[in-house]
């Protein structure tokens, strides 16, 4: 059974916006300290919105 979400899909959809949008890019860690999120958290969202855009392999 998956843990429950700790973040609201809202924050998620906007943490990968800011990110992706930014540039120069932001590191993943800075980034997710001024959202108050888990770098590992904000890592895996990125990752995920990549594979889902068919931008990532892995």
């Amino acid at each position: 059974m998956a843990a429950p979400t700790k973040y609201p899909d809202e924050l998620k959809a906007r943490a990968v916006r800011l990110y992706r949008e930014s540039d120069p890019k932001p590191t993943v860690r800075k980034l997710a300290a001024q959202l108050r999120v888990h770098h590992e958290a904000l890592r895996n969202w990125i990752r995920q919105a990549e594979a889902d855009a068919g931008e990532r392999a892995d």
